[in-house]
């Protein structure tokens, strides 16, 4: 593997010099950048960029949909890494035809982070990338195998109340939530995020809720106080996650995942023992 990346960087750096000015179109972008060891390099990013600090300091240069051409300019990079799928096809043509180096980067699924890390690795020309990689792809299969034979839950990820939304299995939370060995209940909506009736929920009827610490508390109590016969009406059948680190594209996702897995083993670990308590025997009644 590290040969590999040796060979790729020498080629790419005999075919254009490393970049040292670099603007990320994307939050996790500017994470990847960082990840392989050229958060130095990065003089520019988008709003909600918020790690690591260094990146987070930075200039913004507008939002990951809407690009300040101007902003974006000022900085002079010699690099723009765009996201395939949120940054718009127009932006990234306009930026190209200003005689900018543009490259696009996809991540379909949680193994796409370790090929994006790669592709900016290499297109940046940092020497770290091999590292990233290797410790990204071995903390994920880590995990995959710890989580692998885990007793499975029915899921519900939710988000808002009024009405309540979830995610299908085109979600990056999707393929978390399988990982850690539950089902997700909403897999089969027809868009990436919709809303779901109450009607739907209790027909799903879930075993968890998993929600984002992001989320009003009340809001998500007052929800589940309305549906006393569902599981997840007990606060203990709650797993609350940071949405921001779940649900980010990067290295960084990792640890939205673990903290997803271990909340759900609490969850299997009660209902463990309500199981067990219910096969108890019961203690013979002592004659009178």
């Amino acid at each position: 593997m590290r040969r590999v990346f040796a060979l790729m960087l020498a080629l790419y750096a005999g075919a254009t010099a490393a970049a040292e000015r670099v603007v990320a179109l994307a939050p996790h972008l500017a994470e990847l950048a960082c990840a392989v060891g050229a958060c130095p390099r990065l003089v520019g990013v988008v709003a909600y960029t918020d790690a690591p600090e260094q990146a987070a300091a930075l200039p913004r240069v507008g939002d990951a949909f809407s690009v300040n051409l101007e902003a974006l300019l000022r900085l002079q990079p010699d690099l723009v890494l765009a996201w395939d799928g949120g940054t718009p096809a127009a932006t990234v043509e306009r930026l190209r035809g200003l005689g900018l180096a543009v490259e696009t980067v996809a991540i379909r699924d949680l193994d796409g982070i370790g090929v994006a890390l790669e592709r900016v690795g290499v297109h940046i020309g940092a020497p770290g990338t091999a590292q990233a990689v290797d410790d990204f792809r071995a903390r994920l299969q880590a995990l995959r195998e710890r989580y692998r034979d885990r007793a499975p839950l029915r899921a519900f990820y939710q988000t808002e109340t009024a009405p309540a939304f979830s995610v299908n299995r085109r979600s990056p939370i999707h393929e978390a939530l399988e990982l850690c060995g539950a089902r997700n209940v909403f897999a089969d909506l027809p868009a990436l995020a919709a809303a779901v009736g109450r009607e739907a929920v209790i027909a799903a009827r879930p075993d968890v809720v998993v929600h984002s610490q992001q989320e009003d508390p009340a809001a998500i109590a007052d929800y589940w106080a309305r549906l006393p016969r569902l599981p997840p009406s007990d606060p203990r059948r709650r797993v609350v996650v940071d949405g921001n680190t779940l649900t980010r594209q990067s290295p960084r996702m990792l640890d939205g995942i673990a903290e997803l897995c271990e909340g759900l083993d609490r969850v299997r670990a009660l209902a463990a023992a309500k199981d067990a308590a219910a096969d108890a025997p019961r203690p013979t009644p002592s004659p009178r």
